[in-house]
């Protein structure tokens, strides 16, 4: 699975970094409830005060998501016959 990182300026100027960010095709059924979720905590995250300067937008899922849906996301393939 492939992830972005996102990087902008919160509401008192600091540089704020957010990692791990799951990059799905469009077609995919988790696209709209992840991108939804993502804009949801760049707010959080833009008029938060605290002083932390990286977040990670998978252990915010992992939080906030039901297990077996966040596996289903974060889902890795595995090899057959150790190939």
């Amino acid at each position: 699975m492939l992830f972005k990182s996102l990087e902008f300026k919160n509401d008192i100027g600091q540089k704020v970094k957010i990692v791990d960010i799951p990059v799905l095709e469009e077609d995919n059924t988790f696209h709209f409830m992840i991108s939804a979720r993502l804009n949801m905590y760049m707010k959080a995250v833009y008029h938060e005060k605290k002083l932390s300067r990286i977040y990670s937008f998978r252990e915010h899922l992992k939080k906030e998501l039901k297990w077996p849906l966040y596996e289903k996301i974060f889902q890795k393939d595995q090899l057959k016959n150790n190939a």
